[in-house]
């Protein structure tokens, strides 16, 4: 893509950008002192006793975009915590968009925590450190600030048909004009529930099907490939989780007294979780693979263009090594095709004083990465029919797939609005080019797509060294405002896309 069609063509388009960007780095130390304020309130999902404060967190946000001028704006139930929806909807025959993103957190583990206490935000060279800085609080003020900056260049615009010239000193002015509206209809609908599979989201989509409509889902809870080369996100892998018990002896029993003859549950768990890999790094469970969709050429294409190296990818992931499905790039195996983790495993007294005991039960947490052809009920046959017939006959176990909070995987259809939101990129990141990416993890994208009618593409703020539910999690404050950049020109692409494909009824939909 041409890099002056992205930033608007010409010197006029190429001064609205600078000027544009001249606004956003105005404000970045109003953004880190919102976004710390946001981090020290302990929105933490299921945790009983940080319950309150998922109500706390929410009320944060709605005053955030009350104080925005959003003309609608409510805190919703949704079990065991709150969403914020918010809506600002004046501008008749343009697109209506509507972002989905998260304000609950993961737990954490303080004593990991080398940077500072997770709900005590610090800022060290350009990063913001603290629980859900960047996953997904940081990408959520992205998005108010682009809006800022929207709402502030249509005013600047309102203003030029009426003056000559407007000078840098109004231009840098904190005075919002409310009666400038977005470009386009703009919807928001944050949960507090993301973190625990979004049990309660298909109901409240269903419940409130009209209220959600939009010609376009832009989703906002993921990462790009690198600070320095913006890449546009095209697809986001399916989730189910299971956990596996394995039983052995009635109780606990000293080994002493039973080592040899005792089924120790540890040893035949270790023996399943080793046996779901083949030589060559493809998961064993029959079928499988059965419905994986091949790999579009021009995606694999895509992700061959981006730049990549080992050795930067071992330092931001920290993984220490490569290892995964022979035949398939590093970037392949992340975001296209399926994979399975093991991310907990417990057996025995793992804290305290060892008992010297065979355990009666030994118990491991699965995650499965599905990709589009694959479904998650589907694949919840297969691990129980693999388990069943796969474990030794002096065991027992116990299998429970979570299909409440599975989600299936989704791939971004071609749509105007992918080329709009990818000038935005260029123009956000003042970037030459955008490449193509995916998502490793999951999300209800699929969800939102099926239930809403509508077409999902991802733009999030993340990067895979912010550390995402691990200690030390940080946002880049450079990335959080060149994304405001990115979501401030958005909006105007999409209304200018609407203009010129006008097709009569003022939806973007094909």
């Amino acid at each position: 893509m041409d890099r002056q069609d992205a930033a608007g063509g010409g010197a006029g388009g190429d001064d609205a950008e600078a000027d544009l960007h001249a606004r956003i780095r105005s404000r970045r130390g109003e953004v880190e002192r919102q976004l710390a304020e946001w981090v020290r309130v302990h929105g933490v999902f299921g945790m009983p006793e940080h319950q309150q404060d998922l109500l706390r967190s929410a009320n944060w946000l709605a005053g955030a975009f009350r104080e925005l001028g959003f003309p609608v704006v409510e805190v919703l139930p949704t079990g065991k915590s709150h969403a914020v929806y918010a809506e600002w909807c004046a501008a008749p025959g343009a697109p209506t968009a509507l972002v989905y993103s998260h304000h609950d957190v993961r737990a954490t583990k303080p004593d990991n925590w080398d940077q500072t206490e997770p709900f005590e935000p610090v800022v060290r060279e350009g990063r913001l450190y603290g629980r859900g800085s960047s996953d997904a609080k940081g990408q959520i003020l992205a998005h108010l600030e682009g809006v800022r900056a929207h709402l502030h260049q249509r005013s600047i615009k309102s203003h030029l048909h009426t003056h000559d010239a407007l000078s840098l000193d109004a231009l840098k002015s904190p005075t919002l004009s409310h009666s400038t509206a977005p470009a386009v209809n703009l919807k928001f609908l944050i949960e507090g529930e993301e973190e625990g599979g979004s049990p309660n989201l298909a109901k409240l989509l269903e419940e409130q099907a009209d209220r959600f409509q939009a010609d376009v889902v832009v989703f906002s809870d993921t990462l790009l490939w690198h600070q320095d080369h913006p890449a546009l996100c095209v697809s986001l892998r399916g989730m189910l989780t299971a956990k596996l018990e394995v039983y052995g002896p009635e109780r606990d029993v000293h080994s002493g007294a039973v080592s040899g003859n005792a089924p120790n549950p540890a040893f035949e768990l270790g023996r399943l979780l080793s046996l779901l890999h083949d030589a060559d790094g493809r998961i064993t469970i029959p079928g499988f693979y059965d419905d994986v969709e091949p790999l579009p050429e021009d995606l694999r294409q895509a992700l061959a263009d981006l730049p990549f190296s080992e050795e930067d990818w071992l330092k931001r992931s920290e993984t220490g090594a490569i290892t995964g499905e022979q035949g398939y790039t590093v970037l392949e195996r992340l975001w296209l095709r399926p994979a399975v983790e093991v991310t907990s495993i417990i057996a025995g007294d793992p804290l305290g004083v060892s008992r010297a005991a065979v355990p009666a039960v030994a118990a491991a947490d699965l995650s499965f990465r599905t990709v589009p052809g694959q479904h998650a009920e589907k694949l919840a046959e297969q691990l129980q029919h693999w388990v069943r017939t796969t474990i030794g006959d002096a065991f027992g176990h116990s299998l429970v797939p979570d299909l409440r909070t599975s989600q299936e995987p989704y791939r971004t259809p071609d749509h105007p609005a992918v080329a709009a939101l990818e000038r935005a990129m260029a123009a956000g990141f003042r970037a030459e080019k955008v490449g193509r990416m995916g998502n490793a993890g999951g999300g209800p994208a699929e969800l939102l797509a099926r239930t809403l009618q509508a077409p999902v593409v991802f733009f999030g703020t993340g990067l895979v060294e912010d550390h995402w539910h691990d200690s030390d999690e940080s946002a880049s404050l450079d990335v959080l405002m060149k994304g405001a950049a990115t979501l401030a020109c958005l909006w105007d692409e999409l209304a200018m896309m609407q203009r010129a494909k006008d097709d009569g009824d003022g939806h973007l939909r094909q």
